[in-house]
């Protein structure tokens, strides 16, 4: 993979980030993504954010390398501290990290969160936490997308500030609203073995000698709830 030929999960993330976007990419590691839709005439503007050393000196190097200083700034920064809002970012993107890192990302930098009008999200596991903490802040989820690529299963989503509230059910909080509706062969083949995990955890665990029963029972619960969803 480079910045000319992303992961297919990169790519997918490219393909939501609107046309003449003012972008910001936490996470960017080698900015690959920022160049890509740099070099495709996608973006106005972009900030690769980075917060460790390496990675903020991978980016600077691509950057530098494909002559895109006018368009793209490598920033050294923790999150969405690396936006200014004179920046006037209107696009985020988070990928390749945990639900639980993005929604502490979202949480710490909700300030620089005015004007943007989209953020492109995927989250490596932690989806669920991901997708109620967008709930309670009220933005909602307009595309999602999950994709299989060198045997792990990814999930996109997309979501944009909401007037109203927002409320999805614990189902949609778990599985996606509307990955829940398309239902594709590759959200079926991660729940199916989801539930074989969760099956054989639940063999390994009635073999202790001191039965965990809460444990057991939480985990028969989230069996059942895939049951349903795999019919």
């Amino acid at each position: 993979m480079d910045a000319v030929q992303l992961s297919k999960r990169l790519q997918l993330v490219a393909n939501f980030v609107p046309q003449k976007a003012r972008l910001a990419d936490i996470g960017s590691d080698h900015a690959y993504l920022p160049v890509h839709l740099a070099l495709n005439g996608q973006i106005e503007k972009a900030i690769a954010g980075e917060v460790a050393k390496g990675p903020f000196q991978n980016a600077s190097h691509e950057i530098k390398a494909r002559k895109l200083t006018n368009i793209i700034e490598p920033r050294l920064a923790d999150g969405l501290a690396a936006i200014e809002l004179t920046d006037r970012i209107d696009t985020i993107t988070i990928a390749g990290m945990g639900g639980t890192l993005i929604t502490e990302i979202l949480d710490q930098g909700q300030a620089k969160l005015s004007g943007v009008k989209t953020l492109i999200l995927q989250p490596n596991v932690g989806e669920d936490g991901l997708r109620r903490w967008l709930m309670e802040h009220q933005y909602q989820i307009i595309a999602e997308k999950i994709l299989s690529e060198d045997q792990q299963i990814y999930e996109i989503m997309v979501v944009q500030p909401s007037s109203q509230p927002v409320t999805y059910s614990e189902q949609e909080l778990q599985y996606g609203p509307i990955l829940l509706q398309n239902r594709t062969p590759i959200f079926m083949e991660k729940w199916q073995q989801e539930k074989q995990h969760l099956e054989q955890a639940v063999v390994q665990m009635k073999q202790a000698k001191q039965l965990p029963v809460k444990r057991i029972a939480a985990f028969e619960q989230k069996i059942n709830s895939i049951e349903k969803v795999l019919r």
